[in-house]
């Protein structure tokens, strides 16, 4: 078989083949650690769907009300079996991560309220949801509910002496948010975020501690959840649907919080008794199942995408050998020009939509304009090949996402030869 298949079938140069096989030849040991990873997270997942007795009738759903799906409630079995946590709410009815956050956000803080980020700025549509930005009626501040937030040291970790001195007997919930975001620090390691909980914890037991855990799912062993964390909450069109699931979105954690949320997701002494799953319980669960192949496949893009870009002299986050945490991939490019071309080269590798002219626009919760290109199966699936980024200095694209990593090599090859055309 000719190994140039991108060149035969795509039209790529043969030059930029050459640089994408040897930039794959300095990576198989970094694929043989992802690789890893995906096992041990496979193997978690069908243990948990082992011992939650998952059997087809599971696969059936309910009407009306929904009470007694035993689609749902299985479904949250497994979830909080694979985030080792006591109870777990995933609805269809969760639209998005921003839309899980401030469900749980609401639901377990009240007026006096304090909310303290420690991750530094949270990402762009929850600085809407806080109140930080916008007016918005129904924000956490016009409930009186107050934001504050610490940033990361360098860029990287917990500032203690700041964190310290910003809990009062106010601060209800501590948020950290895994993922980069729309920023230019590196995602959070389990490491470090299990050695911050224990340290708020002994100190502060009462705090409700919350994990932004979107981007981060199956990137590691250990899932927030496992180091403390009171709450983990994400969506289901990120990692953990693996490219398969619909909608929806998760929140796992302790068993009296979750019951708060879902009072507030559906009513007070209602809770998780009803609510339909309208036949969705078996694309959940496959998307779950397929989940940790999804992330070693676009980890692997991401990194092809890094060592490409580092090449031409970009600068990239996370670099090259540090540590990962989230499947995002950014690329620093200085350029509003070549942070859209870029966003335009992963659209024309898509599956779907590869013929659309991506560009900048008003999405609905986000200040600046956004770039978006996806191409994907489900809409807005972040897990399916994508990149995005706010049309603002210093014009940085996050990648993302790539069910198989021939897909990224796709969207790797397309970018790296129209960016290189621009840069020489």
């Amino acid at each position: 078989m000719n190994k140039y298949n991108l060149c035969k079938l795509f039209s790529i140069n043969k030059e930029t083949e050459d640089a994408i096989l040897e930039v794959e030849g300095s990576l198989l040991s970094n694929f043989e650690s992802i690789d890893l990873i995906k096992e041990f997270n496979q193997l978690k997942i069908i243990k948990a769907m082992q011992e939650s007795n998952l059997n087809y009738s599971n696969f059936y759903w309910n009407t009306g009300y929904g009470y007694n799906d035993p689609g749902r409630e299985k479904v949250e079995e497994i979830y909080a079996k694979v985030f080792n946590t006591e109870d777990a709410l995933v609805r269809p009815n969760i639209v998005s991560g921003t839309h899980a956050l401030y469900l749980t956000l609401s639901a377990i803080t009240e007026y006096g309220d304090t909310i303290l980020s420690i991750s530094g700025k949270p990402y762009d549509t929850l600085l809407t949801v806080l109140g930080v930005e916008g007016n918005e009626a129904n924000s956490l501040k016009s409930q009186g509910i107050a934001y504050k937030e610490v940033s990361l040291k360098n860029k990287r970790d917990f500032d203690y002496d700041r964190i310290f001195d910003t809990i009062d007997q106010t601060t209800k919930v501590i948020m950290i948010q895994r993922s980069t975001g729309y920023s230019d620090r590196k995602a959070i390691i389990i490491d470090k975020m299990g050695e911050c909980i224990s340290k708020i914890k002994v100190r502060h037991p009462n705090i409700i501690i919350m994990v932004d855990n979107c981007y981060g799912e199956f990137m590691e062993v250990l899932e927030p959840s496992d180091v403390g964390a009171d709450l983990v909450v994400g969506s289901l069109i990120k990692n953990p649907g693996g490219g398969i699931a619909l909608t929806g979105g998760y929140i796992c954690g302790k068993a009296r919080l979750i019951n708060m949320i879902a009072n507030r997701l559906t009513a007070p002494g209602i809770g998780k008794e009803v609510g339909l799953t309208f036949g969705l319980t078996r694309t959940t669960l496959q998307g779950l199942y397929l989940a940790p192949s999804a992330v070693s496949e676009s980890l692997k893009g991401s990194l092809l995408i890094a060592y490409l870009f580092k090449g031409l002299g970009f600068q990239v986050i996370p670099d090259l050998d540090d540590q990962r945490s989230d499947i995002i991939q950014s690329v620093v490019f200085n350029s509003k020009k070549l942070l859209i071309k870029f966003c335009q080269g992963v659209q024309k590798s898509s599956p779907v939509d590869s013929q659309a002219f991506t560009e900048p626009w008003a999405m609905p919760g986000y200040t600046n304009e956004i770039i978006m290109a996806s191409g994907a199966f489900v809409q807005g699936s972040s897990i399916e090949i994508s990149a995005d980024a706010p049309m603002r200095e210093p014009y940085t694209a996050f990648f993302q996402g790539g069910l198989t990593y021939t897909q990224c090599k796709l969207a790797a090859a397309i970018t790296y030869e129209d960016i290189k055309k621009e840069v020489e």
